[in-house]
């Protein structure tokens, strides 16, 4: 038992995800007879569920692949998995599935938010006894638990975004580094998009910011503006992929981290988001816009990419709100001029 216990204790010290996971892997990998265990990630692709490999024992060591999961060649429909599947549809908490040759097979389903978006897999050569079953399902519940801590401690309390701090902290890990990231050739929105091939595969961040949010909030009241802001945010979640991130930043300002494709889709998705927001009905207050600038974040330090992001979006909202603007292009056009930073000092 002891051993057991120093493994939860280890485990509930993370603060990231990826490691909280890894760490409990390592925990029932050491429980005995255990033969393999992985984290599966669950997402839909145009509507199709399927399940994918996330994290994995190989020869004694865990591994995280770090590929998306539309572009993942071992990705595999849900419907594969009959047990599984089965167990999310009735939203049950454990599945159980035994082969001829052997194997056995327990799947738990993390459940966050009335959705499942991964779960954790455990096989041994024997059947699991009811001792073997409880202990596992008591370190999945201490490992589910702590998830879902972290997530409420990430998440901004209105809208459901990753707030600010968790970007600060997941930006600072990615800026920079794509370079060191396998891409997949394939790694490209879900609905195609018709770009040039050869185009480059980047990542991009954009600053979005709610036009004449104040006078939505004087003129109808800040239940109003709250309510506003909760449906902007359903129409990011929409407008983006899964393994693209979201993030409130406070105020009417989100900031969107959208991965591996290329400049004239990142064009396309940003001003998709855009026109769906103008399209949209809002209850009681009619019509809102947004402005929205962007910029590839494959090079400069975090603090820089924001920043430029920033300038693009300024720009934007000085000149005529409700658009799109990408940094090197106003760069290039000599609507903007590069900023370089010394330490506190901006040289122009």
């Amino acid at each position: 038992m002891k051993p057991i216990l120093d493994n939860l204790v280890e485990m509930t010290g993370h603060r990231d995800h990826l490691r909280l996971e890894v760490s409990v892997l390592s925990t029932l990998q050491k429980l005995p007879a255990i033969k393999a265990v992985r984290a599966l990630e669950i997402f839909k692709d145009d509507g199709v569920p399927y399940v994918r490999p996330r994290t994995w024992c190989d020869q004694g060591q865990m591994v995280s692949t770090n590929s998306e999961a539309a572009a993942d060649s071992r990705r595999e429909p849900l419907t594969q998995y009959a047990a599984l599947h089965e167990c999310i549809l009735q939203k049950e908490r454990r599945a159980l599935h035994s082969l001829r040759k052997g194997e056995h097979t327990l799947w738990m389903p993390v459940w966050m938010h009335d959705e499942v978006h991964a779960c954790i897999e455990v096989t041994q050569s024997r059947p699991f006894s009811v001792h073997k079953l409880d202990v596992i399902q008591s370190v999945f519940y201490v490992y589910q638990n702590y998830q879902s801590l972290l997530d409420y401690s990430e998440r901004d309390a209105l809208t459901g975004l990753f707030n600010r701090k968790t970007f600060d902290e997941q930006f600072a890990r990615r800026a920079g580094v794509s370079g060191s990231v396998r891409i997949a050739a394939d790694e490209m929105l879900a609905d195609g998009d018709g770009s040039d091939a050869s185009e480059p595969l980047q990542q991009w961040l954009a600053v979005v910011d709610i036009d004449h949010f104040k006078q939505v909030n004087d003129r109808f009241g800040h239940l109003y503006g709250d309510e506003v802001l909760i449906l902007i945010a359903n129409i990011l979640r929409s407008s983006f992929r899964s393994h693209d991130r979201i993030f409130r930043f406070g105020g009417e300002e989100f900031v969107v981290l959208l991965r591996s494709t290329t400049l004239s889709t990142a064009h396309k998705v940003f001003n998709r988001f855009r026109l769906a927001v103008q399209e949209y009905n809002f209850p009681q207050v009619g019509r809102v816009t947004v402005s929205l600038g962007f910029v590839c974040t494959d090079r400069g330090a975090p603090v820089e990419i924001l920043g430029q992001a920033d300038q693009a979006l300024y720009f934007a909202k000085e000149n005529g709100r409700n658009r799109v603007c990408y940094y090197d292009e106003l760069i290039d056009q000599g609507h903007l001029h590069t900023k370089v930073s010394n330490d506190d000092v901006e040289l122009f």
